[in-house]
């Protein structure tokens, strides 16, 4: 007979707390009743091994991932020197764009077309930023 534990992965400290914090939460939510709440929890911290921590969570729904706010921050333009450089040319582009249209003495305002589309380019851009350097999620067990 195979000693099948030599094969198993030792469950850490860390990776009871992430399913305690997953009990508990869908306790919060309602879809775990009390008895059940303390059940799971009492059968996660005596776990020994990852498989028996996955079992505790199997029938749990996986949290959705957070949805990322608003890309262009003071801290994107921190992190992202190039953030701040995309931020200073779309501001000079509108600044004589504007000017020009005030010198020129034009009725429409046509700087609004350059000035919207340069605005996107830098949300596009800042948004590609967040994305990529977002943490990925840990997989819980």
């Amino acid at each position: 007979m195979e000693d099948t534990s030599s094969a198993r992965i030792r469950a850490a400290d860390a990776d009871r707390e992430r399913v305690a914090t997953t009990v508990q939460t869908a306790g919060a939510e309602g879809r775990l009743t009390l008895d059940e709440v303390e059940e799971r929890l009492s059968r996660v911290y005596s776990a020994r091994f990852t498989d028996e921590l996955a079992a505790l969570t199997t029938d749990l729904p996986r949290p959705a991932p957070p949805s990322p706010g608003f890309p262009l921050t003071r801290e994107a333009l921190r992190r992202h020197p190039a953030l701040r450089v995309h931020l200073a040319v779309v501001v000079a582009i509108a600044v004589l764009v504007v000017v020009r249209w005030a010198v020129l003495g034009a009725g429409f305002f046509w700087p609004a077309f350059p000035v919207f589309w340069l605005g996107m380019s830098l949300l596009v851009h800042a948004r590609v930023r967040s994305v990529r350097q977002r943490p990925r999620a840990a997989v819980p067990y």
